[in-house]
């Protein structure tokens, strides 16, 4: 099997001050958030900048991350940054766009200041929302509504969260 070699740049960073979260889209790209301001929430790709090491990249399988899951859990069922490629994905809603100074406020996102933004598309009912949809028991008591995972007790999830 080859191993194909890509090239992708950020399009910008993810951005942290007083006022909360912000995508800091970089000069050149800022064209191409002409009318995205109509659609209330966004997905962000965005790379795990922190955890793109070998050691990382290498791990298929986690051992035992959530308290009702199997001992073993491959990279493809987990949203975990390690994994062969560190790629994010982040539905957001949005709060304001300033195209002309490249800054889509968010109220919050799981990355950390600085981390690189590869791509924002937005969020469409028509491709984004799927209405029957199943998840291992395992993870069956999660939210299933973003809006419900705010309120949500994730530390019970997750093994080492204490």
């Amino acid at each position: 099997m080859p191993n194909d070699q890509f090239s992708i740049d950020a399009i910008g960073r993810v951005a942290t001050d007083e006022g909360g979260f912000a995508l800091a889209i970089d000069e050149p790209y800022r064209p191409a958030l002409a009318e995205l301001d109509g659609f209330s929430h966004i997905n962000v790709l965005w790379w795990c900048h922190l955890l793109d090491e070998p050691m990382f990249r290498a791990r298929m399988v986690a051992e035992w991350a959530y308290r009702d899951a199997p001992e073993q859990i491959g990279s493809f069922a987990r949203r975990s940054p390690a994994r062969p490629n560190p790629i994010a994905l982040s539905a957001v809603p949005v709060m304001s766009i300033d195209a002309s100074n490249g800054i889509v406020r968010i109220p919050w996102i799981d990355a950390d200041d600085g981390t690189p933004i590869l791509d924002i598309k937005p969020y469409h009912p028509a491709v984004d929302r799927i209405r029957e949809v199943s998840v291992p028991a395992w993870c069956a008591s999660w939210p299933q509504w973003y809006e419900d995972s705010a309120t949500f007790d994730w530390g019970a999830v997750f093994v080492n969260a204490q």
